[in-house]
């Protein structure tokens, strides 16, 4: 691990993403949030998002001097249809 104190703010708890790892990706040219999502895993763990998703926005904004409003999040996802948590738990066969 180097000095850079960036690597010791977690950005993202569920898939350990630092604001270092955050920043050097839109210091590559990358800011479509979504875009993001898809090399870092941030807003796919058990917390879909709630947390690491609008400080990334924040980050988003503060990189690149976009209003906070103008960065959009990534859509969320609904099964398509329900799954009772019995069958995900394995106690019942889904019918």
């Amino acid at each position: 691990m180097s000095d850079d104190p960036r690597e010791r703010i977690i950005i993202c708890r569920c898939n350990d993403v630092t604001l270092k790892d955050i920043e050097d990706i839109i210091d590559s040219g990358i800011t479509d949030i979504e875009e993001i999502k898809r090399l870092t895993r941030i807003g796919m763990g058990p917390c879909q998002g709630r947390t690491c998703l609008p400080l990334v926005a924040g980050i988003i904004a503060r990189k690149t001097g976009k209003k906070i409003e103008e960065i959009e999040l990534p859509a969320t996802r609904v099964p398509i249809r329900p799954v009772p948590m019995g069958v995900l738990a394995g106690d019942m066969d889904e019918e």
